[in-house]
């Protein structure tokens, strides 16, 4: 009997919440959206704070139903448009029909942006300048990877820095690419190992913004953000969409370059969940500029896919994960086709690359305070020869015994929590106090037995940091904060303050004012871990037995200021900067081995410094003609004579360090079909060391310091979009040219004995390419 009563129960309770479920509001509301008379398709609409929302179909309407009655804001948000947003209150049995004009966006001046404050921010409001490249300008300027990318970003210079295999490094601010913090969502994962080729395996698609601050960002991020930081943040599912692009291309007279793209992102009925998936392959023949037999630019070939998920818990609560894999060969040296130790000289790269991260967010339901916990990681795999054979006899009996084949393993582990909170009524003004606390370990494993080189290397790093972000007035706003780190390879715990104030006298202008301090540790980065070619042997760095850390101050002082009107945007920025390494990182050449090898060794040099102005200038005309480019000065120097050749006396000046840099990039847009993009790149004269062999045909004599010409390159992209409403879906054309007046270097060393790191020319020759996207 009792049995029977509790069954009855149960089938009450179920039935009443059955009922209960199936009870609906009938709350309806319907609607367009269009911009310039025109109907946006698949343009994102949602009521704030709850997880119903919708797309806007292939004619640009939309319906959503069964809403829950009240009053709510209504927002509409679609890529490349500014966000538009109505109060309604919805009410049951009734229907509510609500149109939206979106307005085009076309010099983006006030997205909400992360990287300056660790908060998401407006970039006026924000104290510290933060540059924002997406993805629409990245497809302008026809970039395949995040490292074509980055060249067209002020105070920012992509840099190739060997002949043989390519690998590249980003300076910021006339600073090294170890002093430049490289984030993927946020997170420090890029390794000193992944830094080698990690920026040029990434392909753009999967990017959907770039964000970037130049100086000093160490007093949130830790150690080696003393140039600036990159963050590079991937994409999000924002509506259901796909994209496939193709890509071919000639580089120089006879080598191919093929890439296939692949992106889909799907979101669930309700909005509260959804993923992004990406995949791309590319495969690039060597290239020989000189017809020495030995190239140029290496052979590529990668493949990459990975994913990025949301999921809301409920109205407070969020979800994020993400993961990618990335494989990559590259070879560079003769061009035979023979395994590479039997090549006269080669480097040979197989790399596997793991990479993601989980965060879990929350918010208060009066959006006072919010929580984070994060955890990310990567996993680096790398097989690798880097080789030059003797000229005959037993020397090259033993080199083809025991060939200098190495291997290597790095992994990265990351996690920590930050808490914000935002205090109204703070003295004066309101302010957002942000406590967090990471921890990081980076190991590295790297052996060339045959070279009796080894680095075996465990960097652990606990960080904890406090902010002030104090609105003080509408007008004013101070940015205070100290990052405290207890790094495994320094003795004593450092403190990195940093200060930051902002003053906009009217609604075009910000006047900011910046003092921070920054550090890096006594460790291996990215180019220690590069063996070069050089004077008929091979190069390699050590680090020397009392190296102690380098620690750095940063100022900076910027204008910035845009005026828009009905037919035309104008607006630029100018900054100054200036950064003092204190005990600043050096490299020496120490010795040279009886095999014809060179022993550079990373020393403290005492101070050093690097001043500097650049200047943004952005326009758009009647949403057809758009420019935007960016100069940088800037002096660069150490205050004692560095010696990088024994053969020569030292020089005070930055090598590779060009005095003059900047970009442009001009968008003619005259409808919504076609459009025709220049940009190019300008880099000024260095010093560049060359390396020589006496008697060697191929190379000088001896040692030499080189002072390069400056060159521009310039790229040109013309497309074409078609749209089929039946498909739902729309074609693009394209074509174009990169370095059109091929502005590549021509005086290469040539033959096996050739210094590889004598490069310092665009990082390609000039190339055609034609290809076709298919997108809705």
């Amino acid at each position: 009997m009792k049995k029977n009563i509790i069954y009855i129960i149960l089938i009450t309770l179920h039935i009443s919440s059955t009922v209960k479920a199936q009870v609906s509001s009938d709350a309806v509301i319907t609607g367009h959206v269009v911009s310039e008379g025109e109907h946006l398709p698949f343009v994102n609409i949602y009521l704030d704070g709850t997880n119903y929302g919708t797309t806007t179909d292939v004619t640009g309407h939309y319906m959503m139903v069964d809403l829950p009655v009240g009053e709510y804001t209504l927002v509409a948000k679609m890529v490349g448009y500014k966000t538009a947003q109505k109060e309604i209150e919805l009410k049951a049995d009734e229907t509510l029909e609500i149109k939206f004009d979106l307005e085009e966006e076309f010099i983006r001046v006030d997205e909400v942006v992360i990287t300056g404050t660790k908060t998401f921010k407006r970039q006026t409001d924000n104290a510290v300048i933060v540059n924002v490249l997406d993805a629409k300008s990245i497809e302008n300027i026809a970039a395949q990877t995040v490292s074509e990318s980055l060249n067209f970003q002020p105070g920012l210079r992509m840099e190739t820095d060997c002949q043989t295999c390519n690998y590249s490094q980003l300076r910021m601010n006339g600073l090294g690419g170890a002093y430049s913090q490289i984030l993927v969502n946020s997170r420090a994962v890029f390794s000193p190992l992944t830094g080698l080729y990690g920026l040029e395996q990434m392909p753009s698609e999967m990017v959907e913004r770039i964000e970037v601050v130049r100086g000093g960002g160490s007093a949130l991020y830790g150690s080696s953000a003393i140039g600036g930081t990159v963050n590079i943040i991937t994409r999000m599912p924002q509506r259901n969409s796909y994209e496939i692009t193709t890509n071919a291309s000639v580089v120089g007279e006879d080598a191919a370059d093929l890439s296939v793209h692949g992106t889909l992102t799907a979101l669930s009925q309700k909005r509260n969940a959804g993923v992004a998936l990406y995949t791309s392959y590319r495969k690039r023949d060597m290239y020989d500029h000189n017809g020495d037999n030995f190239s140029e630019m290496p052979e590529l070939e990668n493949n990459s896919f990975g994913l990025n998920s949301f999921f809301n818990l409920d109205e407070n609560q969020k979800l994020e994960a993400s993961f990618s894999s990335m494989y990559e060969y590259r070879y560079g040296g003769e061009t035979v086709d023979k395994p590479a130790y039997l090549a006269t000289q080669s480097e040979e790269r197989t790399h596997n690359v793991l990479m993601g991260g989980i965060n879990y967010d929350y918010v208060s339901d009066n959006n006072q305070t919010s929580f984070s916990l994060y955890s990310a990681g990567q996993y680096t795999g790398r097989k690798h020869f880097t080789g030059i054979a003797p000229d005959g006899g037993e020397e090259l009996t033993e080199y083809n015994f025991n060939p200098p084949y190495g291997s290597s393993t790095n992994y990265t582990v990351q996690f920590g929590g930050q808490v914000n909170h935002l205090i109204h009524n703070f003295i004066k003004g309101s302010n957002n106090i942000t406590l967090g606390a990471e921890y990081k370990v980076d190991d590295v494993w790297d052996e060339i037995e045959a070279y009796n080189y080894l680095i075996d290397q465990n960097a652990r790093n606990f960080g904890t940091f406090l902010q002030s972000d104090w609105s003080l007035t509408a007008k004013t706003t101070l940015l205070t904060g100290v990052r405290a780190d207890k790094h495994n390879f320094v003795e004593n715990l450092i403190l990195n303050p940093r200060i930051s104030f902002l003053y906009k006298p009217n609604t075009n202008a910000q006047l900011r004012l910046s003092w921070s301090t920054g550090f890096r540790a006594p460790q291996a980065f990215d180019a220690d871990m590069h063996i070069a070619f050089a004077g008929g042997g091979i190069q390699t760095i050590q680090l020397s037995d009392d190296l102690k850390e380098e620690k750095s101050q940063s100022w900076s002082a910027s204008l910035n200021w845009d005026k828009p009107t009905e037919k035309h945007i104008f607006g630029f920025t100018i900054e100054s900067f200036y950064t003092r390494l204190n005990d600043a990182f050096i490299l020496e050449e120490i010795r040279t081995t009886e095999e014809g090898n060179s022993i550079m060794e990373k020393q403290n040099g005492g101070q050093s410094n690097v001043r500097g102005i650049t200047l943004e200038l952005r326009a758009n005309y009647n949403r057809k003609i758009q420019l935007e480019g960016g100069l940088t000065l800037q002096k660069s120097q150490y205050e004692d004579v560095v010696a990088w050749s024994e053969e020569l006396p030292g020089t005070k000046d930055y090598l590779r360090t060009p005095e003059t840099y900047g970009y442009y990039t001009l968008t003619w847009t005259p409808g919504a079909k076609f459009k025709a993009s220049l940009a190019g790149i300008y880099t000024g004269s260095m010093l560049v060391p060359h390396y020589g062999l006496a008697g060697d045909a191929g190379t000088p004599e001896q040692d030499e310091l080189f002072k390069s010409p400056s060159f521009l390159e310039n790229n040109l992209k013309i497309s074409y979009t078609f749209s089929s409403i039946r498909l739902d879906s729309s074609i693009e054309l394209f074509a174009g040219a990169g370095n059109l007046f091929d502005q590549y270097q021509d005086d290469f060393d040539s033959g096996k004995n050739r210094d590889s790191g004598y490069i310092y020319g665009p990082a390609k020759p000039g190339n055609f390419f034609i290809g076709i996207k298919i997108f809705n």
